[in-house]
């Protein structure tokens, strides 16, 4: 018995190593391949059925659950392909915060380049060059990672205020004072100081009320300077806000108020407070207002010069009249 053991040794080190020889050859990943659905997957959120609720958290559009990774069992690679895809995704989403919630730019980099450079990008505030107060500059780390992120996990298993830096870029621009103090400094320091005959407002939602306040505190400089203001779904309030008679009067003569309305572009709309004109922008989506509006603000500016070019009568002079009566 002990003699049959010897002599089998060498027979199994062979094999165990013509198994080994043969498993080296053989590639795993093109093997798991041929079991595994396309990696084929939605470009959108809610191709993914998923969607951030008003926490901030991904959560599936039925049944309310969150982020499963392990969708397939047993196919670790497509379960992992499907979660790259609903981060980029998601790299894109929080692209739209930064531009529509934070109201940052893109900036795109080198400011130089090329059409057949590389290219990248950064967001940055419409003050962050001008403002004499306070820059605050957001570092993400490597990887997966992208501008507005911190980490992708923590957007998608957690929420978007643990996972983006959205709550330091919105804590910054509240510590740099709010919408109604921002439209006054940039009146102050750059508006007024402007050259131009003919100043024209457009403010969209809340800056609408931001613009109201700036008359409020600036009434005489704005009625001199501004010919016409174009707002779109404001949600200002002359009642809230205090605008006394005056300005109101002013308003009514040289604002209007194109706002979400199922009726045709420009119908007049009942309004219960007594300010400016309210017209139908042409749609019902309150984000839309501003640019199914586009023609009729650019007639109604157009329009606005016009009325005040006709009031304006210059006063004759002597030279004047003898000029005219010589050439006569």
């Amino acid at each position: 018995m002990m003699a049959q053991l010897q002599q089998g040794g060498p027979d199994e080190k062979e094999k165990t190593t013509a198994l080994k020889d043969l498993l080296s050859r053989i590639d795993l990943d093109e093997l798991m391949k041929k079991d595994e659905p396309p990696l084929e997957f939605p470009d959108t959120l809610e191709g993914f059925e998923y969607i951030f609720n008003e926490r901030g958290q991904l959560r599936h559009i039925k049944t309310g659950e969150p982020f499963v990774f392990n969708y397939r069992e047993d196919l670790h690679r497509w379960n992992q392909k499907r979660y790259e895809a609903l981060g980029e995704i998601i790299t894109k989403y929080i692209y739209e915060l930064l531009q529509n919630e934070c109201r940052l730019k893109k900036v795109t980099l080198p400011v130089d380049a090329t059409e057949t450079e590389p290219k990248s990008f950064i967001f940055m505030s419409e003050d962050a060059l001008v403002n004499p107060d306070k820059l605050l500059v957001l570092i993400h780390g490597n990887g997966v990672v992208r501008a507005g992120q911190w980490a992708r996990r923590l957007i998608i298993n957690e929420d978007l205020d643990s996972g983006t830096q959205i709550p330091y870029i919105k804590r910054a621009i509240e510590d740099n004072g709010s919408p109604e103090e921002h439209a006054i400094y940039v009146w102050d320091h750059f508006i007024s100081q402007s050259a131009a005959e003919n100043v024209f407002f457009v403010a969209h939602s809340y800056g609408g009320l931001a613009f109201v306040e700036l008359m409020i505190q600036r009434e005489a400089a704005v009625k001199n300077r501004v010919t016409a203001v174009a707002l779109t779904d404001s949600v200002h309030n002359v009642w809230h806000q205090e605008v006394g008679k005056t300005i109101r009067e002013w308003m009514r003569e040289n604002c209007c108020n194109w706002v979400s309305s199922s009726e045709p572009l420009d119908t007049s709309v009942e309004s219960m407070l007594p300010d400016c004109p309210r017209v139908s922008a042409g749609t019902e989506r309150h984000e839309l207002t501003s640019w199914k509006s586009f023609p009729s603000v650019f007639k109604f500016f157009s329009e606005a010069v016009k009325v005040k070019n006709s009031l304006v009568k210059p006063t004759p002079t002597r030279r004047s009249t003898r000029i005219k009566y010589e050439e006569y």
